[in-house]
């Protein structure tokens, strides 16, 4: 199995900044992709970003294409999203999440493990 805790959701202003980190244990050779979903009140879970374990492939949403960035260190077993410019619609809870197999990346039923989520929200 594997386990995933993710850190560093807050409030910030619209404009501004935040860094969200994913810490995996377990069996985290088994990883394929890592990746983050956000899910706010009312709506589904959607994609954000995910990268490949072993390699340096990312794939992103439009809506966070150009503001966020998906970035990892494999010696700290970490995923981190860097989120940059920030919107009151970014606001949601985020997850980070792991596939195992090669697949599509951007729908939640393709990811086997889950972390408990970490709170993001944007004032305007």
């Amino acid at each position: 199995q594997v386990q995933l805790v993710e850190s560093g959701g807050g409030l910030v202003q619209a404009g501004g900044s935040l860094r969200l980190s994913c810490a995996a244990s377990g069996r985290t050779f088994t990883m394929y992709r890592l990746g983050w979903f956000r899910q706010a009140p009312g709506k589904e879970r959607e994609f954000v970003a995910t990268i490949r374990w072993s390699s340096t492939s990312t794939y992103y949403a439009d809506s966070v294409k150009g503001r966020f960035t998906i970035s990892r260190d494999n010696a700290k077993s970490t995923v981190f999203l860097q989120m940059d410019s920030l919107r009151p619609e970014d606001t949601a809870v985020y997850y980070c999440a792991a596939q195992l197999y090669s697949g599509t990346y951007d729908q939640s039923n393709a990811y086997r493990y889950w972390g408990q989520g970490t709170q993001v929200t944007v004032s305007p």
